[in-house]
């Protein structure tokens, strides 16, 4: 496992509404969401994290099979699920894989131009149990005990269509090694995933690891796939004219180095925005404050109708928006797809 030493460093504050700046010291450890992402393919370019046990604890339930139901659907009203890769796949996994959302730790989906990968937090599912039903699914033995275990399309379609349940392509392949599960949709890239130790890009591991609490769901993107998925092109040709009349209003913009949010225990939002130096950040500290409190054109509406913006921080190169969520409001399934005029490149 990687180490990570944090240095602690002088954050400007932007106090909204009060037209004021403070200064004050910020540090933290390390997240469970950081640890997960250092686990990944160095390719992968988007990142989707659920720490089931908090989303567990955060509704009410038990680590138990019998509650898989009663987990998804108070996971989904409090926005705890959209960003897991395996909500559709859970009545399968719980009915002939012997594990489900229910009952692990943690899910982070990698995923990349070649391929995805699932790496799951068995907590106190048995390693011996998982590769048991794997056997008495079909699936060929690996030679050596933390190899790849080999179904392929036509097993698992056949798994699916024998129980009428949905099965998500990554459980294809599946290794388990360490108390954790590696599956994905396609050999070569899992056994790639599985030798390499060079861990995601700096900016990335370093947005992942910067939560004020590790989150109970969150999304990770590299500057290329933000700057994609989040673009404000996706949005008809009156909302992207809103669009360019709200920057010029706003200020200097700069592109992010790398993007993330996350939804903390508790039910607060904060997202992390990662940029070339700090002057970068504290410029855009000023300037993504005003466009995450104004209007969101290509969304509808305001961003207030959805969040109310705590503060906003430049914490050397990063700036940390701490966001609180409307009632009832997605934040984290909305606003993880473009256009976000506020996470604008």
């Amino acid at each position: 496992m990687r180490t990570r030493i944090l240095l602690t460093t002088a954050v400007a504050v932007l106090l909204l509404g009060a037209g004021l700046v403070a200064v004050r010291l910020l540090g933290g450890p390390g997240t469970t969401l950081g640890e997960a992402v250092a686990l990944a393919p160095a390719d992968a370019q988007r990142y989707t994290f659920t720490d089931w046990a908090a989303v567990r604890e955060e509704v009410g339930a038990s680590a138990s099979e019998g509650d898989l139901a009663e987990l998804l659907d108070a996971g989904f009203d409090a926005d705890l699920t959209s960003a897991s890769g395996l909500v559709a796949s859970a009545p399968l996994l719980s009915a002939e894989f012997g594990w489900s959302p229910a009952t692990v730790d943690w899910e982070l989906l990698a995923q990349s131009p070649e391929g995805a990968v699932e790496i799951v937090d068995l907590g106190e599912v048995s390693a011996e149990s998982v590769t048991d039903r794997l056997a008495a699914l079909g699936y060929q033995r690996p030679d050596e005990d933390d190899g790849v275990w080999v179904g392929g399309t036509e097993l698992l379609a056949g798994i699916a269509g024998r129980t009428g349940l949905s099965a998500t392509p990554t459980l294809q392949y599946v290794a388990v090694r360490d108390g954790l599960l590696w599956a994905g949709d396609r050999q070569p890239y899992l056994e790639t995933a599985l030798a390499s130790t060079d861990g995601p890009a700096e900016a990335v591991a370093d947005l992942a690891d910067s939560f004020r609490e590790s989150p109970a769901a969150a999304v990770v993107y590299t500057a290329d796939h933000a700057c994609e998925s989040l673009a404000m092109g996706q949005a008809d040709e009156t909302d992207q004219a809103t669009a360019d009349q709200l920057l010029a209003a706003a200020g200097k913009i700069n592109p992010v180095t790398a993007f993330a949010m996350g939804l903390l225990p508790g039910g607060d939002a904060e997202v992390l925005l990662g940029f070339e130096n700090d002057e970068q950040a504290r410029t855009n500290a000023d300037t993504r404050a005003v466009l995450a409190a104004g209007p969101a054109p290509g969304q509808g509406g305001d961003f207030s109708d959805r969040f109310a913006v705590r503060e906003v921080t430049a914490e050397g190169t990063m700036v940390r928006l701490s966001l609180e969520p409307e009632p009832s409001a997605f934040v984290l399934s909305d606003l993880s797809s473009g256009p976000v005029l506020f996470a604008s490149c």
